[in-house]
């Protein structure tokens, strides 16, 4: 990893972490949230993983249109940070640890290749 991309991926880190503090005062069943990236092709390789603990509660999170606002706040952050995305919401997703648990036996690193 090049020097310039550790810099970034340390503001990348420092950005989501303050996002997800926040997301996690604000939507009920929000748990954390990652990021994914190869820095030879960034940012439009940058991937942002939501993870909320149960289908229903990302149900919920979704009908109260929870998923525009946090979906803007990721942008802003980014946008902050000099990290502009063609269209934030093609770079981030939404998942439950229900489901990891379901369909990977709660194994991310499977669920997020």
């Amino acid at each position: 990893m090049r020097k310039t991309d550790k810099n970034t991926e340390n503001q990348l880190r420092q950005l989501l972490t303050d996002v997800c503090n926040e997301a996690m005062e604000t939507y009920p069943g929000f748990q954390w949230l990652t990021h994914l990236v190869n820095y030879d092709n960034f940012p439009a390789s940058l991937r942002i993983v939501c993870v909320f603990d149960t289908n229903e509660q990302l149900s919920d999170f979704v009908a109260t249109d929870g998923k525009s606002a946090l979906n803007s706040l990721i942008e802003q952050q980014l946008q902050a940070a000099g990290i502009k995305l063609n269209k934030a919401a093609n770079h981030i997703r939404y998942d439950t640890e229900e489901s990891c648990e379901l369909a990977h036996q709660g194994n991310w690193a499977a669920r997020l290749r």
